[in-house]
């Protein structure tokens, strides 16, 4: 016998932040259009990066915007889950865009360091403090949301890469204002791509973290199985599972083996409300199956897990 407790479909962490997500590509694209623009009329290759990491930026948001719309579809006979896991595929592609971005302008500024050109400081600097306003203004809108879902929490970081790209622009144009050493356009390009590796690999472990099944973060399955073994009438828990569909949509199953006074039908349904209510009070998992089993049934079950 088991329970199902649902979280609501449709509703994923993503979905309830998707007018603060598409207020951030607006913004974005802006800019991009700007350093693009000040890219060709200064000739500076950092900023040109800078535009582009930003234009990933957008793309990986407007991604992130569509997967949450397809994850709110319904679920079907065969998409049992519906598609919510679609926003963990947007994430992935987002953190290979990010790790591409970063080969293209690490290859063109060792280009660069060899053949460096002349660059206008003044039309850099405006540029690269234009997008470092911009990247405030969209941390602060990305802010809180972040915690609740791998695509927030992506775009939180690639607007805070871009913060930092905007700062090394503007460092490279005052290093080349002062001392007139153009080569540091293309450093800066340089450290522009490496600032973009360490996230785009931080995104990518937690996609795999999920695609794997492996339990959230912050839930222990020992910690739980404790937990359950403390409800009135458990005798014992075996064939945990813990995992997560989507950002803020964690499941868990397990075999619940129950004393002979729990297995009739009131019995049972108390047992299903405590351990619903244990799960849901003390792990934050709404979205939990149990398989109530009598003390005799181990002797004929094949175990598949602990």
């Amino acid at each position: 016998m088991s329970a199902h407790s649902h979280a609501p479909h449709g509703v994923t962490a993503t979905g309830k932040h998707r007018q603060a997500l598409m207020l951030v590509v607006i913004i974005t694209l802006s800019v991009v259009v700007v350093q693009v623009i000040g890219a060709v009329l200064s000739g500076s290759l950092s900023l040109l990066a800078d535009a582009g990491h930003m234009l990933s930026d957008a793309a990986g948001v407007f991604i992130a915007l569509l997967a949450s719309w397809i994850a709110a579809r319904p679920a079907t006979v065969r998409s049992t889950y519906g598609y919510q896991r679609a926003e963990v595929l947007a994430a992935l592609a987002n953190a290979i865009l990010l790790a591409v971005i970063a080969v293209v302008i690490t290859i063109e500024a060792v280009r660069r360091l060899g053949e460096p050109a002349a660059v206008r400081t003044d039309v850099m600097l405006i540029a690269a403090a234009l997008g470092g306003a911009a990247n405030l203004v969209c941390l602060f809108i990305l802010h809180g949301g972040h915690r609740e879902s791998l695509n927030l929490r992506g775009a939180y970081l690639e607007v805070l890469g871009d913060l930092l790209g905007s700062i090394a622009v503007i460092a490279a144009a005052l290093v080349i204002a002062v001392t007139g050493f153009t080569q540091a356009d293309a450093i800066a390009s340089i450290l522009i791509a490496l600032m973009i590796v360490p996230r785009a690999w931080s995104l990518l472990r937690d996609v795999i973290n999920v695609l794997l099944e492996s339990a959230p973060k912050g839930v222990d399955p020992d910690m739980i199985r404790e937990h359950i073994l403390k409800v009135r009438g458990v005798v014992e828990v075996h064939d945990i599972h813990a995992w997560t569909i989507t950002s803020g949509v964690p499941v868990f199953s397990a075999h619940v083996v129950v004393d002979s006074e729990s297995l009739n039908a009131e019995g049972v349904d108390r047992m299903l409300d405590r351990l619903t209510h244990c799960l849901s009070n003390h792990f934050d998992t709404e979205h939990c199956t149990f398989q109530i089993e009598p003390l005799e049934h181990a002797a004929h079950e094949s175990r598949q897990h602990a």
